[in-house]
Order: C-alpha cells, then structure tokens, then sequence
C-alpha cells in the first residue's frame, strides 16, 4: 500500500508540474485542480490512477453544485488527459460537462459603490483610503481580484494598468478612471510601506484574498468579484461593443462576456415597459 501512494504521488506530482510549467496555470488554478484531485481520490478510496469513468460518475453524482461539478471534472478530465498522453493509463475516458443554465451576474451601481466609500475622506486612516482605493480600482479596471492584488506601482503609467498575466496569456492594459488613481494617489502617499506592491495589511505584506473579501464585503456585502461584474454591465448599458469588453476583461472567449447581453436586453425591457404609451393601457 505504501509503494502505492507513492507512485501515486509521483504521477500527481508531476501533473502539477506539467500545469505550473508547461500550461502556465495561476496558483489559484493549480491549488484548485490539486484539491480536486484529492478529493477525488479520497472518495474512491484507491490512487486515481486506478480509477475509470465509473468512479467519476459516482463522485459527480455527490456533487450538488453544478459549477463546482463543472471544474472538478475539467481537473479530473485534464489528469487523464494528461496521463493517457505519457502512457501511465492504457485507456482514456473523457466525461461531458453538465450544462450550467445562464444566471444574470450581481452588479452594482455606479451610485451605490460611491455611496458606501463617500465618508472616507483624505483625514481617513491609511487602512480606510487603502480600502476605498481598492473598491475604486477593482470597479474602475474590471480587474480580478488575483490581478488587482499583484498590481505593483509600476504597473500603472499615464491612467493605464498593465494587468499581469499568467504565463503564455496575451498581457492586457486597461485604462483608470482619474477618481480611482487619485484615490491610489492619496492612500499611497499616506500609507508606511515602501513596497512596489500597491495594496498591502498592516504588516506591509501583499493584501491576501480573504482581506479583500472581507473589505468589499464590509463596505458593499458583496465580493470583489461583483465589482468585475459592475464594470463590464456598465460599460454594456452604456452601449460598449461586446469585443472591447470582451479584451478589457481579459475573457479567452467572446461567449464568457455574452452574457452580459442578458442584462443590456433586461434594460431594454424595463425601459420599453416604463415608457411605451402602450403599457399604460
């Protein structure tokens, strides 16, 4: 059984390598396909190596959220993939997807966000301006979360953000609204931390995930991800082609960003049914 586990661990190992190194993968990404992969295997109760397509469909079958499903699979597929391609398994298995049915993503107003930052003033604490540059930049650019995070000073120049990708991704620059740089500007200057980092903790480390979550959440009861959301629906309402959107947010594919064409015709709706003269019959 031990010699088991750790040919087992050689062949998880070296996935995880091929996914840092080959495919380039965020540290989100491969966390999350090496917690799946684990998880999997602790439900089958053998090495993964062992397992076939009636195991995978027995541990979907656990999986009550769709989306979770969806990316536990793609990890499952890809180490298969993967493993069939280097001769470690003599059969390969690829399980479908399930579909996902299209949900309107949260946003918020351009109001609302001012609103919940509007008592920071540049009398604040430098822990309070950091978290309305935050709110400002994360609305401002569309960034994600994991980009706005790794932002350094020099990454914006001219009200342009050089938005850092992962490797092999095409690198993307997005512009900022003068509000939110002058926003960074101010907490900046204030802040004790000479790091090139631009959002940091009380110890002049880089801010974590969590602590983002938690200020939006503080400020807005959302997370920061419904500040991306906010950006692209604002800029879809305001009448943006769906390609430049499409590039701002960095999205490999047009359809991710076609569903904000649900909310542009959600808008439409609204203003035909408030204003056409037949409505009031």
């Amino acid at each position: 059984m031990i010699t088991r586990c750790l040919l087992l661990s050689r062949y998880l190992e070296a996935f995880l390598e091929y996914l840092l190194i080959n495919k380039g993968v965020s540290q989100n990404t491969y966390e999350a396909y090496k917690r799946d992969l684990v998880q999997f295997e602790k439900f089958i109760e053998k090495p993964i190596i062992e397992a076939d397509s009636q195991d995978v469909i027995k541990f979907l079958s656990s999986i009550e959220n769709k989306r979770s499903l969806n990316r536990k699979l793609s990890a499952i597929n890809s180490f298969f993939d993967f493993a069939y391609k280097r001769n470690f398994v003599g059969e390969k298995f690829k399980i479908k997807q399930a579909k996902i049915p299209k949900t309107l993503p949260k946003y918020l107003t351009k109001e609302e966000i001012l609103n919940a930052i509007s008592h920071i003033d540049s009398n604040a604490s430098w822990f309070e301006l950091r978290d309305r540059a935050l709110i400002l930049f994360l609305y401002a650019t569309g960034l994600r979360i994991s980009e706005a995070l790794n932002t350094k000073t020099g990454d914006i120049e001219n009200g342009w953000v050089k938005v850092e990708m992962a490797k092999g991704e095409k690198q993307r620059i997005v512009p900022i609204a003068d509000i939110a740089l002058n926003a960074l500007k101010e907490y900046l200057h204030k802040r004790p931390c000479s790091t090139e980092i631009i959002f940091v903790n009380k110890n002049c480390d880089k801010l974590s995930r969590i602590s983002a979550f938690n200020i939006t959440k503080k400020y807005l009861n959302v997370s920061p991800h419904v500040l991306r959301h906010s950006f692209a629906t604002a800029l879809v309402l305001g009448g943006a082609d769906l390609r430049v959107v499409q590039e701002l947010l960095g999205h490999a594919s047009l359809n991710t960003t076609q569903i904000y064409t649900h909310i542009q015709k959600e808008n439409l709706k609204e203003t035909v049914l408030k204003y056409h003269p037949l409505e009031e019959l």
